[in-house]
């Protein structure tokens, strides 16, 4: 299949999501917990995460906003402070019914069945069920015009791993900690790792 342009915009609407959803490959797929103004916790799945920087420790997320207060967009802007949670293979499912549009003031954690735990003085709730996870502190927010879209920018305060999946170096082996992967709009992977690389150097190309 060849697609230009003007064969991309013709697509029947359902078709053209899952295959321009498709074109980026597999992506990162986490759980985003929040908590509203009026106390009520919130928990959604994002496939939109991506690493800004490590000096400062920044992340992004891209949200589609709507009119209610009571989702993620709102609780971030109101409180600053969300967490982002790994998703594993035991509870994906779970995850996945996270994108269900339940009515505002009611809590995803509670209606999938997954647990909230809060940590030290973070006021957002974090999924107990997830081995890997951190909290963000919003520090801009970027209004996309191209396509009506959020970016929010987190910057990371506090990071929770169990320390036998820290390499000496800082790498995190997410494949041991069972973390998942997914593509297109509902496909969801776990993940088989090639080889971790030295550093690309001029004048040490790899053998064919």
């Amino acid at each position: 299949m060849i697609l230009n342009n003007d064969d991309i915009t013709t697509l029947e609407r359902r078709f053209r999501a899952n295959l321009i959803n498709s074109l980026g490959g597999f992506k990162s797929v986490v759980l985003i917990g929040s908590k509203s103004e009026k106390g009520n916790e919130n928990l959604a799945i994002f496939s939109s995460l991506f690493h800004i920087g490590a000096d400062p420790a920044l992340c992004g997320i891209i949200i589609r906003p709507n009119e209610e207060k009571e989702n993620t967009l709102g609780n971030i802007i109101h409180s600053r402070h969300y967490t982002v949670n790994h998703i594993l293979p035991t509870f994906y499912k779970q995850a996945h019914q996270c994108s269900a549009k339940y009515d505002a003031g009611i809590s995803e954690f509670k209606e999938v069945g997954l647990t909230p735990e809060y940590i030290d003085d973070c006021p957002a709730p974090f999924v107990r069920e997830s081995t890997i996870k951190f909290a963000c502190e919003l520090v801009q927010r970027i209004n996309l015009e191209i396509n009506n879209t959020i970016m929010i920018i987190g910057k990371i305060i506090k990071v929770i791993v169990p320390q036998e999946y820290i390499h000496e170096d800082g790498f995190i082996n997410i494949e041991q900690a069972g973390t998942i992967t997914c593509s297109g709009l509902d496909s969801y992977h776990t993940t088989q790792q090639i080889a971790r690389l030295p550093y690309a150097k001029v004048g040490l190309e790899p053998s064919h």
